[in-house]
């Protein structure tokens, strides 16, 4: 009945379905969780950089964005990621940056909102007793803001995950690379089809349904 999936390596392109989502994870989440710092900073330039930049990005196609990683940065700026004499390798680190740069927008957004729930009596208190901004904020605000934001933290990754086929517009061999191959070399396209969307939702459910469940346990009660 599968017969047609030999000759493909289809667990190593969802292999690379997951390594694109993880890396992207954690970058988003570092970059993204910095953007909200600044967004909440009481520097009013950190502030319009973090706005301009959050609502600039979250307008702007993914694709547009991973494409200009590749004819923008790569082709015409000569940026290779250190990959220079490697195009899979490189095509791999622009994906990275593209899948990071646009979703940590995102991340800045569902932390922000989490920073909100947090008593501004809190942060007050924090600052009275000598604490600097980035004290408060790592200390005190993150901690319980992370615990807040779980969820919606969840839905972002779960995106992250399905968005990673755009990947294959500048060339990485993930799932949805190869997917576009085997429908082009074989007749069984449904069958096809069928693999690759339940490939994706054994990567995508657990992980929503565990999450979902983490985040009613962190929860923070008010």
């Amino acid at each position: 009945m599968f017969d047609f999936l030999q000759g493909y390596d289809v667990l190593g392109a969802f292999w690379m379905t997951v390594k694109l989502t993880v890396i992207s994870a954690l970058g988003s989440l570092v970059w993204g969780t910095l953007l909200a710092g600044m967004r909440v900073s009481p520097v009013p330039l950190m502030r319009g950089f973090a706005t301009f930049y959050v609502n600039t990005v979250r307008n702007i196609p993914l694709t547009v964005i991973i494409v200009f990683t590749s004819l923008g940065l790569a082709d015409i700026f000569g940026v290779t990621m250190g990959a220079s004499d490697d195009f899979k390798v490189q095509g791999f680190r622009l994906a990275l940056l593209g899948l990071i740069a646009y979703h940590a927008a995102f991340v800045c957004e569902a932390v922000r909102s989490g920073i909100n729930t947090v008593p501004v009596g809190q942060a007050e208190a924090a600052r009275a007793i000598g604490l600097s901004f980035s004290q408060v904020l790592r200390i005190i605000i993150l901690p319980q803001a992370f615990r807040a934001v779980i969820t919606p933290l969840a839905n972002v990754l779960i995106a992250l995950t399905k968005n990673t086929t755009v990947a294959a517009a500048i060339g990485v061999a993930e799932a949805a690379a190869l997917m576009k191959s085997m429908i082009e070399n074989e007749a069984q396209t449904v069958a096809i089809g069928a693999v690759f969307a339940f490939g994706f939702v054994v990567l995508t459910l657990p992980t929503g349904l565990f999450l979902g469940w983490l985040g009613k346990r962190m929860a923070v009660k008010r």
